[in-house]
């Protein structure tokens, strides 16, 4: 009979974290292998082409194109700045004067005597991947990036916000079914990462974001909030570029879901440590979770890079929750795995699970409900 595989979320004390540190462009690798790098150095860096702005000057100037080169006081390959004059015309025996000037600071790429356009392309833009975790470097790319492997304690979330933040762990929750409201957010988180509980409201995120909180956790929280927060609508298929002012990690859910205890007192561990953490979500092919990631500095960091662990089949005892209704957001234990496939209420046949929750109620549920929680 062939495993059945559930997709999951880790939740682990100590783990290896490998990342891949990739430029989004060719550019020059500031690492070796075997390398110690923390988080906030520079691994990698390039320059982004600028952008091409193209210019009409002989409109500007009010003469001919075919004059445009007898205009020009900057040539083909000159750098400018903003502002800076780049053609000239006199009119009138010379008592009048036209100048244009260019609209941003970059090179002039090329000159039209046929249609009058100047095209300046803008200075180039500085791009650097920085090593976002304390680890090792294992293996570099050539003028792409490099992988780190790390030694860390990993918590995967279900969605997120905002991208790469690191910072200290600080709780703003005293338990995992508190609901953190603005008053709950004071000065205290400002430049931290907020551990939360079971929900966050909508004033207690714009409170964070006030107060400068660098990213908040929290078990749940309301989708239809999103909107309002950016004012737009937010797919669920991939994010993590939003500009929220803060990074937000859902650990559970939609809606008012505790944070599971072990997730809360796993991070409550790890307050006054610096945490990385990254809010980008996608749930299609190539699935990337939202995470939290405090690194273990004084473990020995395996000098070969790890290779993912293989999928391992549905066992009894393991921890899972439930993703689709009436079980979503419920966290219970794998009580039985029936063999044979069950008639649903729908009619349709499907193998399921017995799982026992946390109140100790009883449910068999389609194995493609739930998902499980790798501890």
């Amino acid at each position: 009979m062939a495993a059945i595989f559930t997709p999951g979320l880790k939740v682990t004390e100590h783990t290896v974290v490998v990342k891949d540190r990739r430029l989004p462009i060719e550019g020059e690798v500031l690492v070796s292998a075997g390398d110690e790098v923390h988080a906030d150095q520079i691994v990698a860096r390039t320059d982004l082409p600028g952008k091409i702005y193209p210019i009409n000057v002989a409109n500007q100037l009010g003469t001919d194109p075919g004059r445009l080169g007898e205009a020009m006081v900057k040539q083909v390959g000159d750098a400018v700045q903003e502002g800076e004059v780049v053609a000239r015309s006199h009119s009138l025996f010379g008592l009048f004067t036209s100048e244009a000037t260019a609209p941003v600071s970059g090179t002039i790429e090329s000159i039209s005597s046929i249609t009058g356009q100047v095209i300046y392309q803008a200075d180039p833009i500085p791009v650097e991947v920085d090593a976002y975790l304390n680890g090792r470097v294992v293996e570099v790319v050539e003028g792409e990036g490099c992988v780190i492997q790390s030694s860390a304690t990993l918590v995967q979330g279900i969605f997120g916000l905002g991208g790469e933040v690191k910072a200290e762990l600080a709780m703003a929750a005293t338990d995992p079914t508190q609901v953190l409201e603005a008053s709950h957010i004071g000065p205290e988180l400002a430049g931290k990462i907020a551990v939360g509980g079971a929900y966050v409201t909508l004033d207690g995120l714009r409170e964070a974001v006030r107060m400068g909180v660098a990213g908040l956790v929290t078990g749940g929280f309301d989708y239809d909030e999103i909107k309002e927060l950016l004012g737009y609508e937010v797919g669920v298929a991939i994010t993590g570029g939003e500009d929220l002012g803060l990074t937000l990690i859902v650990t559970e859910g939609f809606g008012k879901i505790q944070m599971a205890p072990a997730t809360f007192a796993l991070l409550k561990s790890k307050v006054g440590q610096r945490a990385s953490i990254n809010g980008a979500t996608q749930i299609r092919a190539g699935v990337i979770r939202p995470e939290v990631v405090v690194t273990f500095d004084d473990r020995e960091v395996p000098a070969e890079r790890v290779e993912g662990d293989e999928p391992k089949g549905i066992a009894v005892g393991d921890a899972v929750r439930g993703i689709r209704a009436p079980w979503f957001g419920r966290l219970g234990k794998v009580s039985a795995l029936p063999v044979e496939p069950v008639v649903l209420g729908s009619g349709s046949h499907a193998r399921v699970m017995e799982v026992t929750f946390e109140d100790g109620t009883t449910a068999q549920i389609p194995r493609s409900n739930v998902e499980v929680i790798e501890r």
